[in-house]
């Protein structure tokens, strides 16, 4: 019997005379392949919310959607096109701001949408009591002078040792889809807190609001490499100009930002985005504030962190940030009703009893005509309104209609009551409406129907700054000029004229040749 002759055997990379794919093309072919199935979702899902938005006839909210995805797509394409790292931060900052404006617009119609379904399928109007139907007044929620201390270890901010560690970060706040984005702010250990100046208005709150305050940051690579070349620097210096000298100018350089504390040691690499290449931010912390956590004055709030020390873009975090955060419900910020009324004869009558009425906050100012009320003029007479206010309506003399309204206020335990005529019975069921509505009001909002609350009014944003170059000593230097005049140079790194004027010209050559 013949022999059957055998199979040759496969060269490397060949299996029964079929070609294997290497392992890294087989894993780029499945990332293009989630990326595209990510795409059809994506698609699909815009889709779906623009069909929401169409049949709910929201034009407006649709028209948001869609200018933020296209801002979305231009962060995208600016971030992969990006070769300084000022730009690319700030693309990545757009990129997340974008996003995140997108998803709680969808969140939105999505609310908006089931709202209506529901309503539809609620229960006959005769079925629902009248209160159930009542819903509190929206308002205006301030956010201002937000600070996030940081807890360096003592050799990293004392002593300035350990491996420098620079990030870059800003704060996402939202309240319902309204977002906002702070100022990018970079850190490293010779800050003690990160602080975003300014104020942040969210003016369709309600009394159960939500607001997010989210911490994202990014590590800068390099900082370990550029800030090696003062330390260079100082050697050199320090054999040219003598000891002292030189001692004192490495000092000096120690304790510069973005000096590192010692030569070699990296920085650590950043890992580009999954589909787009460049800066990428993290969730560092987040927190949750509602109206409990209002007040007129600075207060302390906790933080949870999201992130270890392990990850790149890990800060030292404290575990609390402080700022100062107010609301103003519409019924105290601007007036929830007005009209004549009769001051009954008995009562305080000043001069006259028909006045002009004005239902506003704490009280009810009542004015002469309607002028000096819209001139903002001392009211005639000021009748106290609130938790403790008993309203209660009058009727005509045998007729059991609603003929005005009587508001009754405790004064040093003596009961002090305005009766307040209407022209009219609709009048008067007018304006006890207007109370009752006002008092719910107050009881939802609690707290910040106590007085009004002191506001900032945010400044107009300013274009964002050029990111500073990696810090040394020449850069943290401010020489009195036409530019920068002598009171500015107070407080600077060095006050004692340690460094001479020879110093500081070979300091401008030196960097003036490096960059």
């Amino acid at each position: 019997m013949r022999d059957t002759p055998s199979t040759p055997p496969s060269p490397p990379g060949v299996s029964g005379g079929a070609p294997v794919v290497p392992m890294e093309v087989a894993g780029r072919g499945q990332r293009l392949q989630m990326q595209e199935k990510l795409r059809i979702l994506e698609d699909l899902n815009m889709l779906y919310i623009r069909q929401i938005a169409i049949s709910l006839q929201d034009t407006e909210m649709q028209r948001k959607l869609e200018r933020e995805l296209r801002l979305r797509d231009g962060a995208c394409k600016l971030l992969a096109a990006c070769s300084r790292r000022e730009q690319a931060l700030g693309a990545a900052q757009s990129l997340l701001l974008c996003s995140a404006r997108a998803l709680a617009y969808m969140a939105e119609l999505q609310r908006r949408k089931e709202a209506q379904l529901l309503r539809r399928a609620a229960r006959r109007p005769s079925d629902t009591a009248p209160g159930d139907e009542r819903l509190p007044c929206r308002g205006t929620v301030c956010l201002s002078d937000l600070r996030i201390p940081l807890m360096w270890k003592d050799t990293e901010y004392f002593r300035n040792k350990g491996e420098l560690h620079r990030c870059a970060v800003f704060c996402l706040l939202q309240l319902g889809a309204e977002i906002h984005d702070t100022p990018m702010v970079l850190v490293d250990r010779t800050l003690t807190d990160i602080c975003f100046e300014g104020a942040f208005l969210f003016s369709e709150a309600g009394p159960d609001f939500e607001l997010k305050v989210e911490l994202y940051s990014a590590a800068l690579a390099g900082a370990a490499a550029q800030g090696s070349a003062p330390r260079k620097l100082a050697t050199r210096l320090s054999t040219s100009l003598g000891r002292s000298s030189g001692r004192r100018v490495r000092a000096a350089m120690d304790g510069a930002p973005g000096s590192p504390p010692g030569s070699g040691g990296t920085a650590p690499l950043l890992l580009p985005a999954p589909s787009v290449p460049g800066p990428r931010f993290h969730l560092l912390a987040h927190a949750v504030l509602s109206l409990a956590e209002v007040q007129d004055g600075f207060r302390t709030h906790d933080l949870t962190i999201a992130s270890n020390e392990e990850s790149s873009f890990w800060l030292p975090l404290y575990g609390s940030m402080c700022c100062r955060l107010v609301a103003q419900p519409r019924c105290m910020a601007a007036p929830v009703t007005s009209g004549f009324l009769g001051l009954q004869p008995g009562a305080e009558a000043p001069g006259g009893t028909r006045l002009f009425c004005v239902l506003r906050g704490t009280g009810l100012l009542c004015y002469r005509d309607p002028e000096q009320a819209e001139a903002g003029t001392e009211p005639a007479l000021t009748i106290a309104v609130n938790k403790e206010t008993c309203i209660r309506a009058t009727e005509r003399e045998g007729r059991g209609q609603p003929h005005g309204v009587a508001v009754t206020n405790r004064y040093g335990g003596e009961e002090v009551t305005h009766t307040l005529v209407a022209e009219s019975q609709a009048e008067a069921q007018r304006w006890l409406e207007a109370f009752w509505q006002h008092f719910y009001d107050m009881s939802q909002w609690k707290q910040c129907c106590e007085e009004l609350m002191r506001m900032e009014v945010p400044p107009p944003r300013r274009p964002p700054a050029v990111l500073p170059r990696q810090g040394s000593l020449y850069h943290e230097m401010a020489l009195p000029g036409p530019a920068v005049p002598p009171s500015a140079c107070e407080g600077l790194l060095l006050q004692d004229n340690a460094v001479s004027a020879e110093i500081r010209a070979l300091l401008s050559s030196y960097y003036s040749d490096s960059y």
